[in-house]
């Protein structure tokens, strides 16, 4: 099992509070430092002092880090067109010395799209529109060097690109893909991913899909051995209770609630609820920091559960 850091920026932050935990996460041994890719806050928070764009800061931390992975959780199809996404993730791969991972998804939240003038097409253009992009993704990258690449899509038709720059990592950056969806999400992760990730959701639900998502690699031929699994959960521990409930407290969240849905406790229970996980197939856990001043939270989890694992 490894565990990796999740943000969520849109709530308020900084680059450099972002860096200053991309790099404390780095120090302490976790696997990754991932992002979410939001242009709005959600709840009642102030979202102060606005939004930081997932790629631009990326490209910042590939520069400022030395070994921690780099990645999102979930860039936004609607967000970006797929030729130049795949140029900038390629070279956020080179900035980086090839630590870089594409999380994808079709885009949800509506309101931050019509806050900045984003078109946000109905669900299953949005599925049509991620399919296109994933296959023009990877076969832009997937070209080889003094080729071109074409694809007659139909939002986003693509001719004679010279498909330039290649990424570091070969064949390709990770491609993460995620969701309940019962079977659109299964056949494109199936056909596209490297990993597939399952937010907030409980070991029961996590299991049943990761099963869709099984037999729709058996349906093309695929070994489901070839993925990576994983879940995101907030993260909550305290060395005891009174700590337990004082982390909760400060991100407006109740303790007993977090330990029924997240990842919260004591280190031994954060142990127990990891190893739940891990029982059902799920190799990694993005653990959701979201009081990004507490990084005695972070040192807390280096030094009582990632130790331990």
């Amino acid at each position: 099992m490894e565990l990796r850091i999740f943000t969520e920026p849109q709530q308020g932050a900084t680059y450099d509070q972002l860096l200053a935990v991309a790099r404390h996460a780095e120090d302490a041994g976790f696997g990754a430092f991932f992002r979410s890719d939001h242009y709005l806050k959600m709840g009642s928070v102030s979202g102060d002092p606005g939004p930081t764009d997932a790629w631009t800061t990326l490209a910042g931390l590939a520069r400022d880090t030395s070994r921690i992975r780099l990645g999102t959780l979930m860039t936004a199809a609607t967000f970006r067109l797929p030729g130049p996404l795949a140029i900038t993730v390629a070279q956020v791969d080179q900035m980086s010395g090839g630590r870089v991972e594409l999380g994808i998804g079709t885009g949800w939240y509506g309101d931050e799209h019509t806050a900045y003038g984003i078109p946000f097409p109905a669900l299953g253009e949005r599925f049509d529109r991620l399919e296109e992009q994933l296959a023009i993704i990877t076969g832009m990258w997937d070209t080889p060097a003094g080729e071109t690449f074409s694809h007659p899509g139909r939002y986003y038709p693509v001719s004679d690109s010279p498909a330039l720059p290649k990424p570091v990592q070969q064949p390709r950056p990770p491609i993460l893909l995620g969701g309940m969806g019962p079977k659109r999400t299964p056949r494109l992760a199936a056909r596209y991913a490297d990993e597939f990730n399952l937010p907030f959701a409980s070991a029961a639900d996590s299991a049943a899909q990761f099963d869709r998502v099984r037999a729709a690699c058996g349906e093309i031929g695929r070994d489901p051995a070839e993925l990576v699994w994983s879940n995101a959960l907030v993260l909550c521990c305290g060395r005891n209770d009174a700590e337990v409930s004082s982390r909760a407290a400060a991100i407006g969240r109740d303790a007993d609630e977090l330990r029924a849905n997240g990842v919260a406790g004591t280190p031994d229970e954060v142990l127990d609820t990891i190893g739940r996980y891990a029982k059902i197939g799920s190799q990694r856990i993005y653990l959701q920091v979201l009081d990004l001043g507490d990084l005695d939270h972070l040192d807390l989890v280096a030094s009582e559960v990632l130790a331990n694992l």
